[in-house]
């Protein structure tokens, strides 16, 4: 077994024996890794405190050639995001780019776009000036385009027609995207969540502009926006997150 070296987050671990772990990680090489550390419930080991849950760390491993957890050979801290741990909403948030990470993407299917992502989101939740619930919402973008769920913001899902900033729109989760007011009376009835010239704008800006999380935003309209991702990533992973009722607006 050739060894592999790779850049990762900690999205989960879970104690196996006395003295050893399992880990779920994200890496920025390989996707998302399952690996066994012998001896990482040591105090004194080779991982140290390296696989502590969101904690970026430079990793070792041996494939398995045939099924079963990789071997974790060495983990050192590449990066913590101290922040978090002084802002409760900031932290549910980052629990929650960990399950989503975790729960919903294949294994050994990389993405580094989506890792970068992650940890500029890791990066900026919890410091002075960051609105937690737009940051997220970005994050959440991300993922949903790079595992090819991104949302249809520009056209009518129904007929295709080019959709303008106005009342009346709805965001339909089953059919991943935006429903123009003539389509809404042919088709039945789906999960519709309104969304008002404002949110449509928002959302379309949080899609295409990296940077637009930093903009101020109206209560009403993060409300909006934060329904309509509730709804399409329950609706993709087919049950809630865990750490869904913890997420403001």
């Amino acid at each position: 077994m050739a060894a592999e070296k790779a850049l990762a987050l900690v999205v989960r671990t879970v104690d196996w024996s006395e003295t050893s772990r399992i880990a779920t990680l994200w890496t920025r090489e390989l996707g998302k890794v399952r690996v066994l550390a012998k001896g990482g419930r040591r105090l004194k080991s080779n991982f140290e405190s390296a696989l502590d849950l969101l904690t970026v760390c430079r990793i070792v491993l041996l494939r398995k050639s045939s099924g079963g957890l990789d071997l974790l050979t060495e983990a050192q801290v590449a990066q913590r995001f101290p922040q978090l741990r002084r802002d409760l909403p900031a932290l549910y948030a980052g629990y929650y780019i960990a399950e989503l990470l975790a729960d919903s993407t294949e294994d050994y299917d990389p993405h580094p776009a989506l890792f970068d992502e992650a940890v500029a989101a890791l990066t900026a939740l919890g410091t002075t000036g960051v609105s937690t619930p737009l940051r997220l919402a970005r994050f959440e973008l991300v993922w949903l385009r790079e595992l090819g769920y991104q949302p249809e913001l520009r056209q009518c899902v129904v007929c295709a027609a080019e959709v303008e900033e106005k009342d009346g729109l709805v965001f339909r989760a089953d059919a991943g995207g935006i429903v123009c007011t003539t389509c809404q009376k042919k088709t039945r009835r789906g999960q519709d969540d309104f969304l008002s010239p404002k949110g449509l704008a928002a959302l379309r800006e949080l899609s295409e502009n990296p940077e637009a999380w930093r903009r101020d935003l109206e209560d009403k309209v993060r409300v909006e926006l934060r329904q309509v991702l509730n709804r399409y990533v329950t609706y993709l992973r087919g049950k809630p997150a865990k750490l869904l009722p913890y997420l403001r607006s």
